[in-house]
């Protein structure tokens, strides 16, 4: 899988986004992260092996704790590949508006 399909991929679970939305907090321990969700420890360890294989997190052992922290890259990436659909709609939707205004002052 591509880069870009693993971004997607990892975004398209509402966990794995929450997990990232703290992150982009700063850094903390899988039991932080893990802290808010009504799921098991291994469950939110698999997540969090989703993100890293995505490379939307690094994980590190320190001592007897395990760190995470969000890595930007693959999310600028996919902001890029959006951006394009953002400006296309954007252009779309003005020309369609123009259209229609101009049809009603008839």
């Amino acid at each position: 899988m591509d880069r870009l399909s693993s971004t997607f991929a990892a975004l398209a679970d509402p966990t794995r986004r929450a997990i990232l939305a703290r992150l982009a907090k700063g850094e903390a321990t899988v039991g932080d992260l893990a802290a808010p969700f009504d799921i098991s420890l291994p469950a939110v360890s698999r997540h969090l092996k989703v993100l890293a294989h995505a490379g939307l997190i690094e994980r590190e052992v320190d001592a007897q704790w395990r760190l995470c922290r969000l890595k930007g890259r693959p999310l600028r990436e996919a902001h890029g590949w959006l951006e394009g659909y953002r400006r296309y709609w954007e252009e779309s939707l003005d020309r369609l508006t123009d259209y229609l205004e101009k049809g009603t002052k008839k």
